[in-house]
């Protein structure tokens, strides 16, 4: 597996594509729709001597704009096949309305969660500008289910699904090789925020969503049990001794969990108050990253019997046990 690092416009900086040269070529997601991530992609390929129209099989690891921006394009160039797990199938087949669709969501979530009206309309300023590098969608031709066996590069890769970082988050393993990519699901040097997002099923009623931080934590454990030398990662160094980075990962999220219930001291308040209440000096481009981080603490507590919510006056709010 080689890696192509593409330059993206967010904070998360460059991205990996993993190329896998073999029967069938593949590429393991596509970078932005970027004029900057084309050229870096075009000039990664040439490297080993191969062009974007040599591509055979492109494999999509989850929903971000950063990881399949490009996959419009690179399979209008190379005709290749694309292959995803159905929920992201659905989410690619029509990326632009998909995201347009997480907008409304979030922003639902954010006026739920009491987010002053002002931080809101930054969020919805900033996701709309973002469309533009999700690029146009692309139609998948083989949809993945968990356990599936997909031969790529010459190797045979089982789909696993970790849902958490986002819904559709999807690794590959080489058992034979005790390899994985892994994208964003575990990346060594920043924690894989477990975004909230709008539900690929189901109702779309930001108060009816599920846990992300529960569905991550959930998905590590599956992962700390798989025989793995090597990770692949979306961002960053390969992950070499995947265990101790997982026990940390969780570690982490269970002490924020005991800040967040340290702050309910203070009485019941809405889960906006305590993201400030945590980060007062926080960018207001950071409210999202911020709210969801906080929500996801409370689902642990709540998990746990230590907080209870409560919708009052048209906001939900959140206080001990």
């Amino acid at each position: 597996m080689h890696r192509i690092t593409l330059p993206t416009p967010f904070p998360v900086g460059p991205v990996n594509c993993w190329l896998l040269r073999g029967d069938p070529l593949t590429l393991v997601d596509t970078g932005p729709d970027t004029p900057d991530a084309l050229v870096a992609l075009e000039l990664g390929l040439a490297g080993f001597g191969l062009r974007i129209e040599d591509v055979e099989l492109l494999l999509l690891t989850h929903q971000h704009s950063d990881h399949v921006g490009l996959a419009g394009t690179i399979c209008a160039r190379s005709g290749c096949a694309v292959a995803a797990q159905l929920a992201l199938a659905g989410y690619v087949g029509d990326v632009q309305r998909s995201l347009v669709a997480e907008e409304a969501w979030g922003d639902g979530l954010l006026r739920l969660h009491g987010t002053p009206p002002e931080r809101r309309a930054t969020f919805l300023e900033i996701t709309r500008d973002r469309r533009r590098y999700g690029g146009g969608g692309v139609a998948v031709d083989r949809m993945l289910a968990d356990g599936d066996v997909v031969e790529a590069g010459s190797r045979s890769l089982r789909v696993a699904l970790r849902p958490g970082h986002s819904p559709t988050d999807t690794i590959f393993v080489d058992d034979a090789a005790g390899v994985a990519v892994v994208a964003d699901h575990l990346i060594a040097h920043i924690s894989s925020n477990p975004l909230a997002h709008r539900p690929p099923t189901g109702s779309d009623d930001p108060a009816l969503r599920s846990s992300s931080l529960a569905a991550y934590l959930e998905s590590l454990a599956r992962t700390a049990e798989e025989d793995l030398s090597l990770l692949h990662t979306g961002h960053g160094e390969v992950i070499r001794e995947h265990r101790p980075l997982i026990a940390e990962r969780v570690r982490l999220h269970h002490e924020r969990a005991d800040q967040v219930y340290e702050a309910l001291a203070a009485g019941p308040q809405s889960a906006s108050r305590l993201s400030t209440t945590l980060w007062p000096a926080v960018a207001v481009n950071q409210t999202y990253l911020t709210l969801c981080e906080v929500l996801g603490a409370l689902d642990v507590l709540e998990a746990d019997g230590r907080a209870l919510s409560a919708v009052c006056d048209d906001a939900m709010v959140y206080e001990r046990t």
